[in-house]
């Protein structure tokens, strides 16, 4: 069964974006990744880089993690704000929108549904796992699915903003057990975790 896999970029103090929800790392972010962050996801995740990125860079690799992304609709609008309507042309791409009536983009799978029932869906089929690229509101309503969880710790804090799995998240305690770490010099720090054994998912799995 594939897994749905929450691969997000986060401050030191668990934020994924700024209190208004932009870009981290877009025109006027706060924080500018260093050259060795850029070469590490060449190198080990070239398919969660954007194509306008991918095509700056000269990637063509196919990558062998993911081969569909999920996001909420609130992430989908920061590209579209920028003028791009499918981030991720090399995926299988699906956003999660009850407001959204049709899609920019014929690449773009709009899901007005249950997120965790199209999820589980997902995981049935055949193919490479599934990336959760966020927003954190998306990430707490799909909290419970959440198989592995890659963070990308950025050498940074900015005191508030947009927490891991949104600000509306559940109370509910999980334990996650480290699988992998690599840290960078230019001071980003890669954290992947598996969830833990007898960990429960969602209530009903």
């Amino acid at each position: 069964m594939r897994k749905l896999v929450y691969f997000i970029a986060s401050t030191l103090d668990g934020f994924i974006a700024g209190p208004d929800g932009s870009d981290p790392t877009g025109p006027g972010g706060f924080w500018s990744p260093s050259g060795d962050y850029i070469q590490y996801l060449i190198e080990e995740y070239p398919e969660t880089l954007p194509g306008p990125a991918r095509a700056a860079l000269g990637v063509t690799a196919e990558g062998t993690r993911f081969d569909t992304v999920v996001e909420g609709r609130k992430s989908y609008e920061v590209g579209l704000a920028a003028g791009v309507t499918d981030a991720y042309p090399h995926l299988r791409h699906l956003v999660f929108s009850r407001t959204l009536a049709g899609s920019p983009d014929a690449g773009v799978e709009l899901v007005a549904g249950d997120p965790v029932a199209r999820v589980r869906a997902l995981k049935e089929e055949e193919g490479k796992d599934i990336w959760l690229v966020g927003g954190g509101e998306l990430a707490g309503a799909l909290y419970g699915e959440i198989d592995r969880l890659i963070v990308k710790f950025s050498p940074l804090s900015i005191g508030s903003g947009i927490p891991l799995f949104g600000r509306a998240a559940d109370f509910a305690p999980s334990a996650w057990e480290l699988a992998g770490h690599t840290v960078l010099d230019g001071g980003a720090v890669f954290l992947t975790y598996e969830r833990g054994a007898g960990t429960p998912q969602s209530a009903d799995r």
